[in-house]
């Protein structure tokens, strides 16, 4: 990566940098104040890290990176000065196992300032669980903030940085917990407000979200009353959120659908 010292008061008039190897390195450069809405950012290095060109394009957008070919004269006067602004609001949905959250950290890999919301248990207690918290936290970059709180809405109305919400399924497992709505009844009516509250603060949100959720669509009808109860909150929230939000996508298998 070149980088030369920025004038007082702006940032470097052009880096070259390797994004496929770690695109973080942008959201730490702009966190240091070296990069700004003038500098121009050209990837290098490009390879076989990325299946496909129209992939590299869509990453490079994402990121705010021109590619340019390695041989490629610059000129800068040919760039455009300014990238188009990424959506405010994205919701992600997949399977298990199927790439979305890796696909929501890639969304915001070279913020400058990403919070992290993590709606699950920490793991105590359960060494398995434990193993899959940490390998997602040695994922994100070094700079992000993690929060572990339900308090969806809350965190969404006090943001003044990115956010990464992941995700929405253990979010109304906790919701479903807390207002004891397994068995139905009142439960479900506090769970139904809960969730009115989310979709009012996402709607509201003046910062950039990503949110994880599970598509609950696809697969067999749960065969226990809770479970249909599970699957229906979730399934009208994704339906609910995803009204509300400039960007969505499916993921499956790691491959990004939509």
């Amino acid at each position: 990566m070149e980088v030369r010292t920025p004038g007082p008061g702006r940032g470097l008039d052009m880096v070259l940098v390797d994004v496929l190897d770690r695109p973080e390195r942008l959201g730490d450069l702009r966190r240091r104040g070296l990069l700004d809405e003038r500098t121009h950012v050209v990837a290098v290095d490009v390879d076989h890290r990325v299946p496909t060109e129209a992939e590299l394009d869509r990453r490079a957008a994402l990121w705010g990176v021109r590619v340019v070919v390695d041989g490629t004269v610059i000129d800068l006067r040919e760039l455009p000065p300014v990238l188009p602004a990424p959506p405010r609001r994205t919701l992600l949905l997949g399977g298990s196992r199927s790439g979305k959250s890796a696909e929501a950290e890639l969304r915001l890999a070279a913020e400058p300032d990403v919070l992290y919301i993590a709606t699950g248990p920490s793991g105590d207690g359960d060494p398995e669980w434990s193993r899959r918290v940490r390998a997602h936290r040695d994922r994100r970059p070094a700079h992000w903030r993690t929060a572990e709180t339900t308090d969806l809405a809350e965190a969404l109305r006090s943001a003044t940085s990115p956010l990464l919400i992941d995700g929405l399924g253990t979010w109304i497992t906790a919701v479903f917990d807390e207002c004891g709505a397994w068995s139905g009844g009142d439960g479900l009516d506090a769970v139904a407000a809960r969730c009115d509250e989310l979709v009012a603060a996402w709607r509201q949100t003046r910062v950039r979200v990503v949110a994880v959720s599970d598509e609950v669509g696809l697969g067999v009808v749960p065969s226990t009353s809770s479970g249909r109860m599970f699957r229906d909150a979730l399934g009208r929230l994704n339906q609910r959120l995803s009204v509300e939000s400039e960007d969505v996508g499916l993921v499956v298998a790691g491959r990004l659908l939509g």
